[in-house]
């Protein structure tokens, strides 16, 4: 007897890779369009050199949302946006070194939400490369 497997349709399926991908796609487009933020914001980071690590991160968030979103290569991509978002969540959101209050909890909210969206993209790349093998 074979089992049914519910399979979301396509658009449902890209919608959510959309949504994973939002906040990288609106960053990189935010930096395209003011430059002089993306590299104060490499400044105030403490990553050197700024203008060409702001240039790397708006066509890492750009160009890694692309591959999801069209599916190709997905997996790299996904694993992509993975390690960026991992090593940017260790350099900006050092709630630990913060005095305890609101600014700390805030800070302590968004560091784990950035985890799950590392989640989010292993589990990604993880259905691709699963597919492919499947395939």
């Amino acid at each position: 007897m074979k089992t049914m497997r519910w399979q979301p349709s396509p658009v449902l399926r890209w919608v959510a890779l959309l949504l994973l991908c939002a906040a990288y796609l609106q960053g990189g487009f935010n930096k395209a369009m003011d430059f002089g933020s993306a590299i104060a914001e490499m400044d105030h980071f403490g990553v050197s050199p700024a203008a060409p690590m702001a240039a790397a991160v708006i066509v890492l968030e750009l160009g890694a949302s692309a591959l999801i979103l069209t599916g190709f290569h997905r997996w790299l991509g996904a694993l992509a946006l993975a390690a960026f978002t991992l090593f940017a969540t260790f350099v900006a959101l050092r709630y630990w070194q913060l005095p305890v209050g609101q600014e700390r909890f805030m800070a302590a909210n968004s560091f784990y939400e950035h985890l799950g969206l590392v989640g989010g993209f292993l589990l990604v790349a993880w259905h691709d490369l699963q597919g492919r093998k499947d395939d």
